[in-house]
């Protein structure tokens, strides 16, 4: 068995055009992770979905029992996969995550999916932290336009940042093409 898994991060209905918050480039980033995830398919790599909820049933976004909290089907899992329901940026807080990769002896983490500057920055941080080796296929993430204080930074810029501060101190960038080449 591989000592690597892939975690597929909120690819989501929401992120999408009909979902409330969708994201720039969200229909490429969710092409090349399925890329990626057929690949984890192939080399028997722990493949784990996560996807965001909020508790609250009436949250605007990520509402319980909505359709936009289902994972999109360019990257739907298989029947044998797990999902993991997480409530919070951190894909580990509050989750059975950490507990399901050690049990499978897991030491390389691949992260995709949305949105960088958010949950793939915490949940690749937190897996630095608790000593996995952490790589992000940045082609295979996706964010939005930000604004702060009347500045404002559109997505691409929001992404390289994001990217650019990961790769500093918590793991390796990589592209879905170098990705899938490496093997």
């Amino acid at each position: 068995m591989s000592k690597r898994a892939v975690i597929v991060v909120d690819i989501q209905n929401e992120y999408f055009a009909a979902g409330k918050l969708p994201l720039v480039n969200i229909e490429q980033a969710a092409a090349n992770a399925a890329r990626v995830i057929a690949m984890a398919r192939q080399d028997k790599d722990l493949l784990i979905h996560v996807r965001h909820e909020f508790p609250d049933p009436n949250a605007p976004l990520f509402t319980p029992g909505s359709d936009g909290v289902k994972i999109h089907e360019s990257v739907a899992p298989e029947t044998d996969e797990s999902v993991i329901l997480k409530n919070y940026p951190n894909s580990f807080l509050k989750t059975n995550l950490k507990e399901l990769l050690d049990s499978n002896g897991i030491e390389d983490i691949v992260v995709i999916g949305a949105m960088s500057h958010m949950c793939i920055e915490a949940t690749s941080r937190a897996a630095s932290d608790f000593g996995y080796k952490v790589t992000v296929v940045a082609d295979a993430c996706a964010t939005m336009d930000l604004e702060f204080n009347g500045v404002k930074a559109p997505a691409a810029q929001v992404h390289t940042t994001a990217m650019a501060a990961l790769e500093f101190a918590y793991g390796s960038i990589t592209s879905t093409q170098a990705y899938l080449n490496a093997e």
